[in-house]
């Protein structure tokens, strides 16, 4: 049996076992349990995309062409508002700005939770 061949596409979760016993893989049959570093541990090094939005807003075409230097483009937020935190489009967090040195950062305020947890 260890010579022979077979396909993905051939195997179904389903079938009999060799003892004539079925299994049902179901994503309940998996246990809950707490996520720690180690599980996280492969997928360290993928690269994302961080985005802090200050706010948006919302023009027709026509006002965007009338844009030039020194316009001013007013957005959704008040002053002192916390700012959108988004990881690869997905909003996560939200934050206020903060100057670091001589640059832009964000001071996380909230954590979003996630639907799907």
């Amino acid at each position: 049996m260890a010579d022979e061949e077979f396909n993905l596409t051939d195997l179904n979760p389903n079938a009999p076992t060799e003892d004539g016993m079925t299994e049902d893989f179901q994503a309940t049959d998996v246990p809950d349990r707490p996520r720690s570093a180690a599980d996280l541990e492969a997928v360290y090094d993928i690269p994302v995309q961080v985005s802090a939005v200050l706010g948006k807003a919302h023009m027709q075409v026509n006002q965007l062409l009338k844009l030039g230097r020194g316009a001013v483009v007013e957005l959704d937020r008040k002053v002192g508002e916390a700012i959108d935190i988004y990881v690869n489009n997905r909003l996560v967090a939200r934050g206020e700005v903060v100057v670091v040195e001589d640059r832009l950062g964000v001071t996380m305020t909230e954590i979003i939770k996630s639907e799907r947890n």
